[in-house]
């Protein structure tokens, strides 16, 4: 076995023995990155890419959308924004049997358009629907459920910061990849209410009666998010601004409407800032992570060699596809959303370029396989949130609950694979 070979085998088994060992995994992949650069080159190359690296990834203008996003998600959260999602899902949608969960997929998917995140969406939602879902007698398997998999749509469903890190990575378009989520993001919507509909209709409780003045009522309560989202996904889809000044401008306004409607103090405006630092700085920390593992990958040229074996096993192009799917599902078992992205993307993107397989139509198609991750066990990340928040709502309970959502992931999956036109009808009109 080559020299480079050596160093490969051993930066991957470095790198998941310190993953083993709750290394974060931005340290991880940037330990493995510099080493293993020195194993090839020396100490004195190596050591110089921790010169440049750190400074080119904060100061790269195109990444500076990511902390304006998540601030943007931060303040409709502590707006209440999301609460006010919940209530005009339920005052349309509660008279249908299972009404509170179909709102709370709803919901979901409305503040995943002015969030981004998938941990976000969980979490908000566990903490205003799940005592909802309870106090009107839904079983806890399907309550917890229901909001695992709606949590997932945070990082389908634009704007979404794990598109936005794919489009870095895979040096795309991050707009046309957000308005290429609008499309799949609606089908997941419909996806999701029909599992609720199919798997649990007998165990659900009745509706609640409509009041048509009640819910043109709740219409006035998300007059914001629905004023946010056509601004930002709009004016990217126009080309009027760049996805940065539009996150720039998503952030300002987030908080301008909360500060009129009397929700956001100076006060919580500066623990806002502070709470989308936090969460911005550990991304960051991936992103340099994930600079020196690029490095560190191409000078193993471990992307070539992957690409040649694959290609060599002749199962075609789709044959291929499956099998880097399947890698991807077997790697959410252990990996969260931000980390498969990160890690396994720039190993794998070029077989799919070689396949002549569209980036753009690649990248939802990982999200959706991503989205299989956060679900299913051991890790399922929004699970783990939820049981976080609710600690009495037990893991196998939650996982249960998922199980017909899983399903309609994978009927998603197929769907999206069988037609590409679905993904890329949107982005083919920009």
């Amino acid at each position: 076995m080559a020299h480079a070979d050596l160093v490969a085998a051993g930066g991957f088994v470095a790198l998941f023995v310190m993953m083993a060992l709750r290394v974060p995994i931005g340290i991880a992949m940037g330990l493995v990155g510099v080493f293993g650069f020195a194993a090839v080159r020396g100490f004195g190359p190596a050591l110089n890419l921790l010169t440049t690296s750190p400074i080119r990834v904060i100061a790269d203008f195109n990444l500076s959308l990511i902390p304006f996003f998540i601030l943007m998600g931060v303040f409709a959260t502590n707006s209440g924004m999301s609460r006010e999602m919940f209530r005009a899902g339920q005052a349309w949608l509660g008279r249908f049997r299972g009404g509170l969960a179909l709102s709370t997929i709803a919901a979901c998917a409305g503040f995943a358009a002015i969030c981004g995140s998938s941990v976000a969406t969980a979490a908000t939602m566990t903490k205003i629907a799940l005592p909802e879902m309870r106090r009107f007698g839904y079983p806890e398997d399907v309550s917890s459920g229901v909001i695992a998999a709606g949590g997932t749509l945070g990082i389908l469903i634009p704007p979404s910061v794990v598109l936005a890190v794919y489009a870095y990575i895979t040096e795309q378009d991050v707009g046309v990849l957000f308005v290429a989520g609008i499309i799949p993001g609606l089908i997941a919507i419909l996806f999701y209410m029909a599992a609720v509909r199919l798997a649990h209709r007998s165990s659900l409780p009745e509706g609640t009666p409509f009041d048509l003045s009640e819910g043109f009522a709740s219409l006035s309560g998300i007059w914001a998010v629905m004023l946010l989202f056509v601004l930002v996904i709009g004016a990217m889809y126009f080309g009027v601004v760049t996805p940065t000044e539009a996150a720039a401008v998503g952030a300002l306004l987030t908080m301008l409407i909360g500060v009129l409607r009397g929700r956001l103090g100076p006060r919580l405006i500066m623990a806002s800032l502070t709470e989308a630092l936090r969460t911005s700085v550990a991304i960051y920390t991936i992103l340099i992570g994930a600079v020196l593992f690029g490095y560190f990958l191409a000078i193993t040229r471990t992307p070539q060699k992957l690409t040649e074996f694959l290609v060599g096993l002749d199962v075609g192009a789709y044959g291929t596809l499956a099998l880097i799917l399947g890698f991807f599902l077997l790697a959410g078992c252990i990996l969260d959303a931000m980390a498969m992205i990160i890690l396994l993307v720039p190993i794998v993107f070029p077989v799919i370029q070689g396949l002549g397989f569209d980036p753009i139509w690649f990248g939802i198609i990982i999200v959706v396989t991503v989205e299989l991750g956060l679900i299913t066990p051991p890790v399922g990340m929004n699970v783990f949130v939820i049981n976080t928040i609710a600690r009495d709502v037990p893991l196998q309970t939650i996982f249960k609950g998922i199980l017909p959502f899983v399903l309609a992931d994978i009927l998603r999956l197929i769907l999206y694979i069988a037609f590409p036109a679905i993904v890329l009808f949107l982005p083919r009109t920009m």
